[in-house]
């Protein structure tokens, strides 16, 4: 059973940084893409980040050249480093790993 567990939200300030992990268990890590996910209260879930297999990546536009996204094939973990917080960021970030979710963590980011 695929298991992916979340850390690393939390309060920040406006130009801040967060790093978010996801830690897979139960999987071929190496064999899957890893995405990031954010729902803001009253908003659909909407894709941030995802790199593939081979290390290629896709952001969404208002994230570029903030965030990076990167994987530890190794360690089973995927990451979304984000820089130059905004609080148009604030939402639940998920991970995803084929058909399995993360259980979300809360990034919240004051002006």
């Amino acid at each position: 059973q695929v298991h992916l567990v979340e850390s690393g939200g939390g309060l920040v300030q406006a130009g801040g940084s967060l790093r978010l992990s996801c830690v897979a268990t139960g999987t071929i890590f190496r064999n899957y893409a890893v995405g990031w996910y954010r729902q803001a209260p009253g908003k659909e879930r909407d894709m941030v980040a995802v790199i593939s297999t081979s290390g290629s990546t896709m952001y969404v536009d208002s994230v570029k050249g903030r965030f990076t996204i990167s994987r530890d094939n190794t360690k089973k973990t995927g990451y979304l480093q984000m820089n130059n917080l905004k609080p148009e960021d604030t939402a639940v970030y998920y991970c995803t790993i084929g058909q399995t979710w993360g259980q979300g963590t809360q990034v919240t980011v004051s002006s």
